[in-house]
C-alpha cells in the first residue's frame, strides 16, 4: 500500500480561503511535502489565482503544520538536472502563492520544518500557536542547504544575523529549534496566539495588513565572515553545506530574488551527491527514525510516574531534579546524609528554575510553583510514595549497592529503582535485592538539560514493566532513549574512553596536547579531547577509566612508545574505535550498529555529516560485523 499523500484542501470562510494540508493519516505523522504533495498545491493554484478571495490562510492538520520535504525521495535523485528540477518546482509553486493578489498568512498550528518553513516565508504574515515548541530549517544539518527559498527571504525579512541563526547556527548545533516566542523574537512570526484562536487571528491580521519594515542588509558580508569564522572553529572545512548556506545568504543582499532561486537550485545540485550528504541522510534516519521508532521497547504498558525520589543530594542529583520538575512537572525528593548537602541541591534548584524564568523559558508563577515540589530530606521519608526513585550518589559500586538495599526497605512493591551510573555493572548493583527485576540503569549524559541521549540499561533480570516505565519516563523528559544491554562503560562513555586511552598514551609518548586534540578535530569530531576531559571531569574520567581497565585489561590501558605524529594519532584512534566496536557489537550490547550511531550522535555530538561513527569507520576501511545473540 502507498504512503499517504499530503493533500492541500481548500475550505472557503466567507471570502478566505482557508487551506490545510493534510496527509489523512494517523495523528502524530507530519505532513510531507513530496512531489504528490507539490501535485496536489500545483492542481489547487489555479482557483486560487482565478477567484476572487479577500485572503489566504494557509495550515496544517492537528499536530502537524509540515516536517518538510520527503526525505524518501532523495535517494531517488539521480543527476544534478533532476535535483535542480526539484527545487525549482518548489520555487515556482510558492512563488506563485506570494504573487497572490491579496494578503496571504501562514497560520502555523504546530511543528514546521524545512520546506514548511520555506512555505510559510513565502506568505505575507506568519502566526503561531504559542505551544509550538519545533521550527528549524534542518537542511543544512542534513548536508544540503534550504532549496525552496529560505536562503534568500529569510535575511530580506528578518536581516542577515537571525537568517544565519536560523539557516546556519542552529542545525549545526545538533538541530536546535526554536519555539513560538523565540520565533516571534527574531521576527519569524508576526503574532503568537492561543491555539483556539490561530485560524481567527490570520484571518485579522490579513485583514489589518500591519506594515513591516525591511531590515538593514549592509552588514549581510561581516555577519557572515563572522559565522564562516565560527564554523571553521567547529567543522574545520569538514562540511560544505554550511558554508554554502553562508554565500547564500551573502548574495540575498545583491541578487534578485529569481536569480537567489537559481542559486540555491545550483548550490542543492552540487552538494546532493557529495558524501557528507549521503553520510547525514543515514545519520537522520537513525536519530529521528530508528530511536523515534524504539528499536528495543517493551509492549507493556508502563507504570504511572506521579512522585520521583533522587539518592543523592550532589550536582547531577540537583540538575536531575531541575530536569524532572522542569518536564515531568511532579513533587521530586531528594535525600542525602547531610541536611547541609541537601539543602544545597534544593537551592541550586529554586536558582535554576528562577534563571529560567529570567530568560524566558518559563512564567515566573511557574517557577515558584515547580521549585515548591522539590523537597529533601536526610532519611528517606516520603520515598515510600514514589513511582521511580533514581540513584545518584558516589560511583562506588558498594555504595550503590548498600542505597538500593535500604531503598527497597523503603519503597512500594511497584515502585521502580533506576541508577544514573556511568560505568559500573547495573546487574552487580541488583545482587542481594529481593526482586531485581524492577532495577534499570537510566544513563543521563552531561550537562542534563541539554544533551538528548539516555541509555537506558537492561540487565538480564530487568523486567518489561520496569524498562517500559523507564522508557515512557524518558520520553516524557523529551530524552531520546537507546537500549543497551548491561556491560562496563555502556556505549557512549566505552567508546570515549577508548578514545582518550589513545590521546593520554600519545601525550605521554611525547605528543604535545595540541596535536592530540587536531588529530581528534581533523575526524570532524565536535569536541577536542582536552575540552572534553575538562567537561566530564577528571575525577569521572578516571572513574570510567579505571572500570573499563579493570573489565577489559588489555585495551584500556596506557603503554609508553615513540612519539607519534597527528596523522599516527588519527590512525590510532581510528583504530581503537573500530576493535571496540567489534567489540559492544560481539558481547551483544547493543542489538544493531545503528544503535551505537545514534547514541554517539545523541550523547557525544558526533556530526551528522559523519554519519554515525560505523559507516565513517567502514568508509575508513575498517570491517567489523554483528555476532547472532
Amino acid at each position: 500500500m502507498a504512503d499517504p499523500v499530503t493533500q492541500f484542501r481548500l475550505e472557503r470562510r466567507d471570502s478566505v480561503a482557508l487551506v490545510t494540508m493534510d496527509d489523512a493519516t494517523r495523528e502524530g505523522r507530519p505532513n510531507i511535502l513530496g512531489r504528490g504533495a507539490l501535485e496536489s498545491l500545483a492542481e489547487l493554484l489555479p482557483e486560487l489565482e482565478q477567484d476572487d478571495f479577500s485572503s489566504l490562510v494557509i495550515t496544517g492538520k492537528p499536530g502537524s503544520f509540515s516536517g518538510g520535504a520527503d526525505l524518501d525521495e532523495f535517494p531517488r535523485i539521480e543527476t544534478r538536472e533532476q535535483a535542480i528540477e526539484g527545487s525549482r518546482a518548489g520555487h515556482d509553486l510558492f512563488g506563485r502563492i506570494r504573487a497572490l493578489p491579496y494578503p496571504t498568512v501562514a497560520a502555523i498550528n504546530a511543528g514546521v520544518l524545512g520546506g514548511g518553513v520555506e512555505l510559510a516565508l513565502h506568505c505575507d504574515y506568519r502566526v503561531i500557536a504559542e505551544d509550538v515548541r519545533h521550527l528549524a530549517s534542518p537542511e543544512c544539518l542534513l548536508g544540503f542547504v534550504p532549496a525552496w527559498g529560505a536562503t534568500q527571504l529569510a535575511p530580506r525579512l528578518v536581516g542577515p544575523e537571525a537568517a544565519v541563526k536560523l539557516i546556519v547556527a542552529n542545525p549545526m548545533r545538533q538541530n536546535k529549534m526554536l519555539t513560538a516566542e523565540q520565533a516571534h523574537e527574531l521576527g519569524l512570526v508576526d503574532r503568537v496566539t492561543a491555539p483556539e484562536h490561530l485560524i481567527d487571528e490570520a484571518i485579522a491580521i490579513a485583514a489589518e495588513q500591519p506594515s513591516r519594515e525591511a531590515p538593514d542588509l549592509s552588514a549581510t558580508s561581516d555577519v557572515v565572515t563572522r559565522a564562516r569564522s565560527q564554523l571553521d572553529e567547529s567543522l574545520h572545512g569538514a562540511a560544505p553545506a554550511p558554508y554554502r548556506a553562508l554565500e547564500l545568504i551573502d548574495g540575498a543582499q545583491a541578487w534578485t530574488l529569481e536569480e537567489g532561486y537559481r542559486a540555491e537550485e545550483e548550490a542543492l545540485a552540487d552538494l546532493l551527491f557529495t558524501p557528507q550528504a549521503k553520510a547525514s541522510l543515514y545519520a537522520f534516519d537513525v536519530v529521528e527514525r530508528r530511536s523515534r521508532r524504539c528499536a528495543g521497547r517493551p509492549p507493556t504498558k508502563p507504570r504511572p510516574v506521579r512522585r520521583i525520589g533522587i539518592a543523592g543530594a550532589g550536582l547531577m542529583a540537583s540538575q536531575l531534579a531541575t530536569l524532572f520538575l522542569r518536564r515531568a512537572r511532579v513533587p521530586v525528593v531528594l535525600r542525602d546524609l547531610e541536611q547541609e548537602i541537601v539543602d544545597r541541591a534544593l537551592e541550586s534548584i529554586r536558582d535554576d528554575l528562577a534563571d529560567a524564568a529570567a530568560r524566558g523559558r518559563l512564567d515566573h508563577e511557574q517557577a515558584v510553583s515547580l521549585a515548591a515540589l522539590a523537597g529533601g530530606t536526610t532519611s528517606y521519608e516520603g520515598f515510600e510514595d514514589c513511582d521511580l526513585v533514581i540513584e545518584a550518589v558516589f560511583e562506588e559500586l558498594g555504595v550503590k549497592q548498600e542505597v538500593f538495599g535500604e531503598l527497597e526497605g523503603v519503597v512500594s512493591e511497584q515502585c521502580v529503582l533506576a541508577t544514573n551510573t556511568s560505568a559500573l555493572s547495573v546487574t552487580a548493583m541488583g545482587e542481594g535485592l529481593e526482586h531485581p527485576e524492577r532495577l534499570v540503569g537510566i544513563h543521563f549524559f552531561n550537562p542534563v538539560a541539554l544533551m538528548p541521549l539516555v541509555e537506558l540499561v537492561r540487565t538480564p533480570e530487568t523486567n518489561d514493566a520496569a524498562l517500559a516505565t523507564a522508557w515512557a519516563f524518558a520520553d516524557r523528559l523529551r530524552k531520546r532513549p537507546v537500549l543497551v544491554h548491561d556491560a562496563p562503560g555502556f556505549v557512549v562513555n566505552r567508546l570515549l574512553t577508548r578514545l582518550m586511552i589513545v590521546v593520554l598514551e600519545s601525550v605521554e609518548r611525547g605528543s604535545t596536547v595540541e596535536e592530540a586534540d587536531e588529530a581528534v578535530l581533523s575526524l570532524g569530531l565536535p569536541m577536542a579531547p582536552s575540552v572534553l576531559l575538562q567537561m566530564v571531569g577528571e575525577q569521572v574520567a578516571t572513574h570510567v577509566r579505571e572500570t573499563l581497565h579493570a573489565a577489559y585489561p588489555d585495551r584500556f590501558v596506557t603503554t609508553p612508545g615513540p612519539q607519534r605524529s597527528i596523522e599516527e594519532i588519527r590512525e590510532a584512534v581510528l583504530e581503537a574505535l573500530s576493535d571496540e566496536v567489534s567489540h559492544i557489537l560481539e558481547e551483544g550490547v547493543v542489538d544493531s550498529p545503528k544503535d551505537v550511531d545514534a547514541a554517539l550522535i545523541l550523547g557525544a555530538g558526533f556530526p551528522f555529516f559523519m554519519g554515525g561513527l560505523t559507516p565513517y569507520l567502514r568508509e575508513q576501511g575498517y570491517s567489523f560485523e554483528l555476532s547472532p545473540r
